[in-house]
């Protein structure tokens, strides 16, 4: 199936930006998809240790909230369905009440507690099937109601009134990957890099007189929707339907999940944003996204008003191309869609262009 985000496809922009073997790149498989690291102006030898120490980072990140292998997550996990309080650390926990504050934001379309309805609809397996959850499995899900809220912090010490909750990162990990991949990078005083982690990524500097640019793929094929620059601390993220998912009866049933009827979205093919400034801009670029993609094309508008963004597109499942004023004005958007293009003048940054 397609990456999210047609980095690969754009490998020959990226090198012509600074100049022929100025951009350096270290690959690697983490988070269950491709991982790249772009990194511009130093020696390949020293663009190999950075990127491989960015790559360590990732592996003890995904072994660390790992949602379905013997983990800290699952411990945790595990607590909470005994009834039990758990002894986190505090990147734990600071990872927990940001999850928490825009899951309340977005009134609980953005929800890592669904764990258990992941597990329901079988996305928690490399190896998908075809058969789905059973309805009335997930209506008693449905009706155990897991959320965020149902956590309950006090210093390091995590329980939950709720023992229908299990935490699946899956939607935020990626995301705050990124960030510390920055953070890495900035240590080692790298002039420039651009980090993607399967369809998220991050840029850092500028590799030459060009910023870096990144291709928003289109969801039912190859070829690409837009082209976006990203400059100093900007990540785009972008959620699909493309990635895990299976068929039947002809309806798409895809990994992303609509905790309040605990069914998956099918009017949604794709959601990209671009987040900018602080210290969790690639956080912001993976879990904004979600809320876009399960309220739909009917509320994603008013949803990229109430979380801040300025920046988003998105693809619904007839192929129709929505976006924000201030995204159209980033992308060279349009070439190939004309009068389907569909802006959205109420979000954050609206009004006609």
């Amino acid at each position: 199936m397609p990456r999210r985000l047609a980095c690969a496809a754009l490998l020959p922009l990226l090198a012509a930006c600074g100049g022929k073997d100025e951009v350096h790149r270290v690959q690697g498989h983490v988070f269950g998809t491709q991982v790249e690291v772009s990194i511009y102006g130093p020696s390949a030898e020293q663009a190999k240790a950075q990127g491989a120490a960015v790559l360590r980072e990732f592996d003890r990140l995904h072994h660390k909230y790992h949602a379905w292998q013997p983990s800290q997550l699952t411990a945790l996990n595990e607590a909470i369905a005994r009834g039990e309080p758990f002894e986190a650390d505090q990147e734990m926990v600071s990872l927990l009440r940001s999850a928490s504050e825009l899951a309340q934001r977005s009134g609980d379309t953005f929800n890592p507690a669904i764990g258990r309805l992941i597990r329901a609809w079988g996305f928690q397996s490399s190896d998908i099937k075809d058969g789905g959850a059973q309805q009335a499995e997930i209506a008693r899900l449905v009706r155990a109601n897991p959320r965020m809220a149902d956590l309950r912090i006090d210093g390091n010490r995590v329980s939950s009134r709720n023992p229908a909750v299990m935490l699946d990162f899956g939607g935020y990990a990626k995301g705050y990957a990124l960030d510390r991949a920055a953070q890495i990078l900035r240590a080692a005083h790298v002039k420039a890099a651009l980090v993607n982690v399967g369809g998220n990524a991050i840029a850092l500097g500028q590799p030459g007189a060009r910023p870096w640019m990144v291709g928003i793929r289109d969801p039912r094929g190859p070829r690409m929707v837009a082209r976006v620059p990203l400059h100093d601390n900007e990540a785009i993220g972008t959620s699909g339907d493309y990635e895990r998912y299976f068929m039947k009866g002809g309806k798409r049933h895809a990994h992303i999940i609509d905790a309040r009827t605990g069914q998956t979205v099918d009017l949604v093919a794709s959601v990209t944003i671009i987040t900018s400034g602080g210290a969790d801009a690639g956080l912001r670029s993976d879990g904004n996204s979600k809320p876009l993609f399960v309220v739909g094309p009917q509320g994603w508008c008013d949803m990229a008003r109430r979380l801040g963004l300025k920046e988003a597109m998105l693809i619904d499942a007839q192929g129709r191309v929505h976006a924000t004023p201030a995204m159209l004005a980033r992308t060279d958007q349009g070439k190939g869609h004309g009068e389907s293009v569909r802006e959205c003048t109420s979000a954050a940054g609206g009004g006609a262009l």
